[in-house]
C-alpha cells in the first residue's frame, strides 16, 4: 500500500495572474477607467487589505469585480499606503510621510491587477494591452508571482 503525504504549500497553492500597472492615478479613477476599457465593474471593497506590525498599520485600497461567465475574480490593489507622522521639534511642528508597500520588491509598481483562477497567457496579454491603451497608463506588464518574496500578502 501507497502513502501519500501532502506537505503545507499543496493547500497554499491559489492559481492566479497578476498584472503590474505604472500610473499616478488615484485608485477610485484608475477603476473608473479600467471599467470603461476593459469592460469590467470594479467596485470599492468594503474592507481594505490591512497589515499590522508592531506600531506600524497599513491599509491597501482593493477593488473587486467577479466574471460570472468566465468564473474569475479580479482584485484591484494598490500597492503603496503613505502615513504622514507630526512631531514637534523646538516648537515647530514637522510632518513627515513614511511610505510602505505591499509587494517591498516591486516598489515601482503604483497597482496590481490580481486576477484569480486558471487563466490563459494570451487572455492575459490582450488584457495588458488594453491597459496600456489608457492614456493616464504610464505602462503595464505581467508579474512572475513565483519571483516574489512577498507572494503571501497577495493571498486573501
Amino acid at each position: 500500500m501507497q502513502i501519500h503525504s501532502l506537505g503545507l504549500d499543496d493547500f497554499c497553492q491559489e492559481e492566479y495572474s497578476l498584472i503590474g500597472i505604472h500610473t499616478t492615478l488615484e485608485d477610485y479613477r484608475l477603476a473608473y477607467l479600467l471599467n470603461k476599457n476593459l469592460n469590467t465593474s470594479f467596485y470599492k471593497s468594503k474592507e481594505n487589505l490591512e497589515f499590522e506590525n508592531f506600531e506600524n498599520k497599513a491599509s491597501f485600497s482593493v477593488f473587486n469585480y467577479s466574471n460570472t461567465e468566465y468564473d474569475f475574480d479580479w482584485f484591484l490593489i494598490a500597492n503603496s499606503f503613505k502615513r504622514e507622522y507630526q512631531t514637534t521639534s523646538n516648537e515647530l511642528l514637522l510632518t513627515s510621510e513614511i511610505k510602505t508597500y505591499l509587494i517591498p520588491e516591486k516598489k515601482k509598481i503604483d497597482f496590481f491587477i490580481k486576477i484569480s483562477g486558471d487563466v490563459s497567457h494570451s487572455f492575459v496579454v490582450e488584457t495588458i494591452e488594453k491597459i496600456k491603451k489608457i492614456d493616464q497608463v504610464i505602462t503595464s506588464y505581467y508579474v512572475d508571482k513565483q519571483t516574489l518574496k512577498s507572494k503571501d500578502f497577495l493571498i486573501f
